[in-house]
């Protein structure tokens, strides 16, 4: 499948994880899946090369049967908000990685990975050590990684946009507070001046009498 093709695959939760168990999933409400997986079907193929032949003395049992519950019970999904994990047979471990920790993305294949079809996908965070997620044996990881790279960037062209809105509040917040400031040391140096200060020390006549005590008279 071509990149493009995975990119335009419908956004339907139902057509999308066609084939994929997610009930241990949890989204958020505006949170929607754009790509879920299970590995590659053909990913057994080398527990088979081994434990067929190994079957004959019942020790390659035990790794057939591995890599058979490890193919179901794995799962992969992107949404438009992160990736998430899920692995584990007896008990079940999920990962989950947001696009705003995503550093770097990167794919590889084994050549039995590269005639068959399938490969891994890395993510690494900021901040931590290594890979912090990986995709393991999933079809086409070319075209998943490209997809993960995507949804990044258009996140960062939201949160891009959604900045300069806000750089836009604070601006207009910022005049209001400059014409604020300005209209209060107008009004500190108007009070300043000489006019200003005989204005204070002036009194009328009618208030001077008012002020001046009562004589009584004799």
């Amino acid at each position: 499948m071509s990149p493009q093709a995975l990119q335009e695959e419908p956004t339907d939760s139902s057509a999308v994880t066609a084939g994929v168990e997610l009930e241990w999933l949890s989204l958020e409400d505006d949170e929607t899946i754009r790509w879920a997986s299970t590995p590659h079907k053909y990913s057994v193929v080398p527990g088979l090369i081994v434990g067929i032949p190994l079957s004959l003395v019942v020790i390659g049992i035990p790794i057939i049967i591995a890599s058979y519950l490890q193919y179901t019970n794995t799962n992969y999904v992107v949404t438009n908000k992160g990736l998430y994990s899920k692995r584990g047979i007896l008990s079940r471990d999920v990962q989950q990685v947001g696009f705003d920790k995503v550093q770097n993305i990167s794919y590889s294949q084994s050549a039995i990975g590269s005639s068959l079809g399938y490969g891994s996908v890395d993510v690494s965070t900021a901040g931590g050590s290594g890979v912090e997620l990986q995709f393991r044996n999933i079809p086409d990881p070319a075209a998943v990684q490209e997809l993960i790279a995507t949804e990044i960037d258009t996140r960062q062209q939201g949160g891009a946009e959604n900045g300069t809105d806000t750089d836009d509040v604070v601006d207009e917040i910022l005049v209001e507070l400059r014409a604020i400031r300005h209209a209060v040391v107008d009004d500190a140096e108007e009070a300043d001046t000489p006019q200003a200060a005989d204005r204070r020390t002036d009194t009328t006549p009618a208030d001077q009498s008012s002020t001046e005590p009562q004589q009584n008279e004799p």
